[in-house]
């Protein structure tokens, strides 16, 4: 069965571009990679050519979600699969594929208004970058998203594109469920929370040493950027991690160490624990800040 292979892009609406940029560059260490057109930024991690697309609009959330398939077949049978499921299917333009610098791609929208895009054939960057995240076949990170329905939209993504279930967490305010399409544990996550003022909860970014994430937290800790939580490790992908405040209000994870799933020995299970083996603990927005958020 035909299915997505990793998470390619992201494009995200944003109010202030020029904080984005200062700290997608500094804070993260993405490399600028040209424009979209007027008011927008690309960002690359790694040997595509991009992985963000920064848009200036007002959203300050999620504008789409950019998923990889294998090959044009793949592509089509997929898009075959959501079509036969009555689920509203638009073929991207050649000046659309070019705009996202892929080969091809198509449209759609999750049941929970969520833009997802399909594509094969991503354009390569002009220069290999330094490397500094595990990214390349994994696809640029994971990312995790509110929904209204946790068990109608693990349904969707699982029967129409392909993802397999990695575990579930239970975090004390709502049930996380976690899937994967490639070794990376998660590539998205879903947390069951119609309240969300954000239909985003947080993107991540997995380096390949520890000490980027150290570095990142002490210069997060001296007021970079502020701090969400502490350093800790999550229970399910064992992770070394920490979140962190950006310029469009959610959170962002910079993290080491993740394990990988093998689906032949893989067993599906589902932690009380919070989600964490040891720190993630709140940080407390001062008073100044938190009557801005």
């Amino acid at each position: 069965m035909a299915g997505v292979t990793q998470l390619g892009y992201l494009g995200i609406s944003v109010r202030d571009l020029d904080s984005w940029r200062g700290y997608a560059t500094e804070m993260l260490g993405l490399e600028e990679a040209g424009s979209a057109g007027a008011g927008s930024i690309l960002l690359g991690m790694d040997d595509h050519h991009h992985r963000f697309q920064f848009t200036e609009g007002g959203a300050d959330d999620i504008g789409f979600v950019g998923w990889q398939a294998d090959s044009t077949g793949d592509l089509a049978e997929i898009a075959e699969k959501l079509e036969g499921s009555g689920v509203a299917v638009v073929h991207g333009s050649r000046e659309e594929a070019e705009k996202r610098h892929v080969q091809d791609l198509f449209s759609f929208t999750d049941p929970d208004g969520h833009r997802n895009e399909v594509f094969v054939g991503p354009e390569m960057a002009s220069r290999s970058r330094e490397g500094r995240f595990v990214a390349d076949d994994l696809g640029l990170g994971h990312l995790v998203l509110y929904v209204d329905d946790l068990e109608r939209t693990m349904k969707f993504y699982t029967e129409l594109l392909g993802f397999r279930v990695s575990d579930f967490v239970n975090n004390g305010r709502f049930k996380l469920g976690f899937l994967h399409c490639n070794p990376r544990h998660h590539s998205i996550a879903f947390g069951q929370y119609p309240a969300a003022k954000q239909k985003i909860h947080h993107f991540m970014l997995q380096t390949r040493e520890i000490d980027p994430v150290g570095r990142a937290f002490d210069e997060a800790n001296a007021g970079a950027a502020p701090l969400v939580t502490t350093l800790g490790r999550h229970s399910n992908d064992e992770m070394v991690s920490f979140y962190m405040r950006n310029p469009s209000g959610f959170a962002v994870e910079y993290g080491w160490g993740a394990r990988e799933i093998d689906d032949s020995c893989w067993q599906v299970m589902e932690y009380d624990d919070g989600g964490s083996l040891w720190g993630h603990k709140p940080v407390r927005a001062p008073k100044a800040e938190a009557a801005q958020a």
